[in-house]
Parts: structure tokens; sequence; C-alpha cells
């Protein structure tokens, strides 16, 4: 069932982005072009060019996504003292691990790459506390070594201390990576003088904060947000146009909409 979950709702993130029905508009303006009927073909080409213009002009990705940033609120880290704190939770999305990684000898990073810069800088803070990755891959066919073997790989050029370190390379969603170090929590999390288990700092972009802390509630475990991976200010660039940036922000904002929908739905959240 989570298999099925999992491949419905990568099939529904692609059906709903707008970059995507771009190609539907001008594969259908082609197709009345062929019954010689001209009128809906031009019909479907403006359709595909006021898509585009939507997904290239910022505003209209910017103004929701940033709904989604502003939806946890950053606690600083200057109010968190380490000993109030079980560890550090890293989730994957940001490391490929794939062909490109196998065939150049490189682990990339993608475009959320603080997740993994801020991992760094808070191993480096904190030696002492347990850390978690948690990915194996997000893709429908993957490739090549799980995220959390490709972090693992990271920390040991970066040369950080890793003797409290843990990798788990199975989730392929939010919920799954949860679900799966539960018990590593469980396990290795440090408890208070009550007996209650200390919450864990966790590392994940802002605009996908809000889905991950639901799941962590719904499971019992309490966290401590560190968004990173910004996409929007605090003011809309009216102005603004640049249809790469646009289609990241749609893709990003697809996909925690799906994401918490299904969720919803499932009662996973």
């Amino acid at each position: 069932m989570d298999t099925l979950f999992f491949v419905v709702s990568k099939l529904v993130q692609f059906s709903i982005e707008p970059l995507n029905w771009v190609i539907l508009f001008v594969l259908l303006s082609l197709f009345f072009l062929g019954l010689r009927k001209p009128h809906l073909c031009r019909r479907f080409l403006l359709l595909a060019l006021v898509d585009l213009v939507l997904v290239g002009w910022l505003p209209t990705s910017e103004v929701f996504l940033r709904v989604l940033e502003d939806a946890v609120p950053k606690t600083p880290l200057t109010e968190v003292s380490e000993g109030n704190v079980g560890g550090i939770i890293i989730l994957g999305g940001a490391i490929e691990g794939g062909a490109i990684a196998l065939d150049r000898g490189e682990i990339s990073i993608y475009s959320s790459a603080e997740r993994v810069t801020k991992a760094f800088e808070l191993i480096r803070k904190y030696p002492d506390l347990p850390f978690i990755f948690s990915g194996f891959s997000g893709r429908l066919s993957p490739k090549g070594i799980s995220e959390a073997d490709a972090f693992k790989q990271l920390i040991a050029e970066q040369g950080l201390p890793d003797r409290f370190a843990h990798y788990e390379n199975q989730s392929r969603n939010t919920y799954e990576n949860v679900l799966y170090i539960k018990p590593i929590i469980g396990e290795f999390g440090e408890k208070s003088a009550d007996g209650v288990l200390k919450p864990w700092l966790l590392i994940t972009s802002a605009s996908h904060l809000y889905r991950s802390i639901k799941i962590f509630q719904k499971q019992g475990i309490e966290v401590i947000p560190v968004p990173v991976d910004y996409q929007t200010a605090s003011k809309l660039n009216w102005g603004s146009f640049n249809l790469e940036d646009g289609v990241q922000n749609w893709n990003k904002l697809t996909h925690e909409t799906v994401g918490i929908l299904a969720y919803w739905m499932t009662g996973k959240i």
C-alpha cells in the first residue's frame, strides 16, 4: 500500500505541474492543426503561452510558496541549549547519489544544498550529539547509492565526527522518513530527568517543514524546526520573470500541496 501511495503521489504531482500542461496544450494544438481546425489550434497555443508566462512570472508561485515557508516560525539556534536537545535529524532531498555520481565519482548536491551545509554546521557545533540522516531516493526508478550512503561519504570527505552517526537508507518520502527513524530516536535519543525524550533539531527546506512537523507530531516525536533553503523574500518582486526559477518554485509548491493533501486524506498528519 505504501508503494502504491508513493507512485500515485508522484503521478498526481506530475499531472498538476503547470509546465507539464504546456506540453499538453502544444500537442492539442498540433492535433487540431492536423484536423484543419485553426481556431482551436490558436486557442491551445495561446493557453500554452499564458501557462509559460504564469510559470516564469515569479510572483505567481512565490505568493503561495511564501505561505508554506512562513507556516512554521524559525527558532533561533542561539536560544537552543545543547543540553536540551536530543540530537539532529537531516531529511534527504538534496543529494544525488545516482548514475551521475557513480559515473563521475563525485556526490552531487541539488538546489536544496542548505540541508547539507546546515547539517555540516550543526554537526561541527554539536559534535557530541547524535545525528540521523534519513533518505533513500524520491525517484520512481532510483539508481546508484542511497542519499544516506552519499551523505555518509560526504561526512567522511569533510572529516566530520561520525561516532554518533546513524543513517536510514530505506525511506522514499517524508512519512517513511519519520516511520523509519522513530525507533532510532527511541533507542539513541537522550531523555530528560523525567524520562521524556528531548526534542531533536530538524533540518529541512522551509517549504517542507509544515508537513514534516505534522508527521513527527502524529508519531509523538517532538522536534525543533531548523528551516533552510528559503526561496522567497519578505516582499514580492512584481517585475521578476525567470522561467528556470519559476519551474523550481512550482515544483516545490505542487510537491508540498500534493503531499499535505494526500497525507491528510490518509491520516498521516
